[in-house]
């Protein structure tokens, strides 16, 4: 018997990540789930699992080259061939320029950059022997424009749209899909109900994005055929500014 085709979250969490996760799972797909430790995707593979799909989580550092390496071998091996690599590792953080020290700026590069071209060199060697496979890295507002108090989130971010760019030249013709979607919008999460009580009301209005949405995009941008294929797409509330 074939092995079930995976899809990877790589920073799987509570609210997108894990819709996304749910998506591909009730599509197919053994979702592969990953936080840094394997602890706190647990309850997401017990979701999914509950509902009569596959999942497995694993813990892992997306910053580690070698935990990388591994996690995609191991998944290959183990799981199935891997179809979807969603890199979705946030790493927003505001820190105004005078506050911003050297260790913040490279821990959230590390983070929302270097972790990404990670996960789409890793994403590319598997994929491209079999030349099938999606490869979706979310963006946010700060991949298109820094902000007041963003600059480390900001050129981290834009260092992953110019990663997605190159990676779509070099890898649509061995038919990989490379998508760069762009997250405009506060999204409905605990934490912009937390801290953010004013916009989390919102919500009422249709004003603030829903994982569940998010997730929804993503899979069609996997079905796309490669005549008609997106690259970069935004997603907002109707009431955001832009």
């Amino acid at each position: 018997m074939p092995q079930q085709p995976a899809a990877l979250i790589i920073g799987a969490g509570d609210a997108t990540g894990g819709a996304i996760a749910r998506r591909f799972a009730r599509e197919g797909y053994t979702a592969c789930v990953t936080r840094r430790t394997e602890e706190a995707v647990l309850p997401l593979v017990r979701d999914i699992e509950a509902a009569g799909h596959r999942a497995r989580g694993f813990g892992c550092d997306a910053r580690d080259e070698e935990q990388m390496v591994a996690l995609f071998d191991t998944i290959e091996k183990e799981v199935g061939p891997l179809e979807v690599v969603v890199f979705n590792i946030g790493a927003n953080v505001f820190f105004p320029i005078r506050e911003t020290s050297a260790r913040v700026y490279r821990k959230v590069w590390e983070m929302a950059a270097f972790a990404g071209f990670l996960a789409g060199r890793e994403a590319a060697r598997v994929m491209v022997p079999r030349h099938k496979g999606t490869i979706i890295f979310t963006g946010a507002t700060a991949s298109l424009r820094g902000g007041k108090g963003f600059s480390a989130f900001a050129g981290a971010k834009f260092a992953l749209r110019a990663l997605a760019q190159s990676m779509a030249r070099e890898l649509g013709p061995e038919g990989i899909h490379v998508v760069h979607p762009v997250i405009d919008g506060a999204i409905d999460t605990a934490f912009i109900r937390d801290n953010f009580p004013a916009m989390y009301a919102k919500k009422d209005q249709d004003g603030i994005l829903n994982p569940e949405h998010i997730a929804d995009t993503y899979w069609m941008l996997h079905q796309q055929p490669c005549d008609a294929w997106t690259h970069e797409i935004d997603l907002r509330p109707w009431m955001e500014t832009f």
